[in-house]
């Protein structure tokens, strides 16, 4: 059974539902199309060219926001204050809005996952590769597949976290 996560301005929504290996799959949902679960590689590619427009450490920033608020429940005053920050990036806000609140509700759900170590430190892990260190999206996205927590817990406090 869906969760609704939140409407954005557009009318489309995020929600959570079952996926293939659990019941916290992100999806979004646009109006009249049909769901889809957004992909890292996919929101990271757009933040890539989104910090040409922006500083990769204003996003990186705001991104930091949100994970020091992140708790394993989805909280309302977080998602408004999502879309509170988003709003700073003018023409892109609604986007904005929506690749934060897809960030938060995976690190939301990643702390919920019984078997995850890294909990949201995971996601934090690939926003510091990609806006601060530099990584394409294609190497960010899929740099902890296949690595076991071990190394990505070694990957994560080598950069403070």
């Amino acid at each position: 059974m869906s969760r609704l996560i939140k409407k954005f301005s557009n009318q489309s929504i995020l929600e959570f539902d079952k996926g293939k290996f659990d019941d916290w799959c992100i999806y979004h949902k646009l109006l009249g199309k049909e769901r889809y679960a957004p992909k890292d590689i996919q929101y990271f590619t757009r933040l890539k060219k989104l910090s040409e427009v922006f500083s990769p450490d204003i996003i990186y920033n705001d991104f930091l926001e949100i994970y020091e608020k992140t708790t394993k429940e989805i909280n309302i005053s977080v998602l408004s204050d999502i879309t509170n920050v988003s709003a700073k990036y003018k023409n892109y806000a609604l986007q904005m809005d929506i690749i934060f609140t897809i960030l938060y509700a995976g690190m939301v759900a990643e702390e919920n996952k019984a078997k995850a170590i890294l909990k949201k430190r995971i996601k934090r892990l690939g926003m510091h590769q990609l806006l601060r260190e530099g990584y394409t999206p294609q190497v960010a996205s899929i740099f902890s597949k296949g690595k076991n927590w071990r190394e990505l817990d070694k990957e994560c406090l080598s950069r403070g976290f």
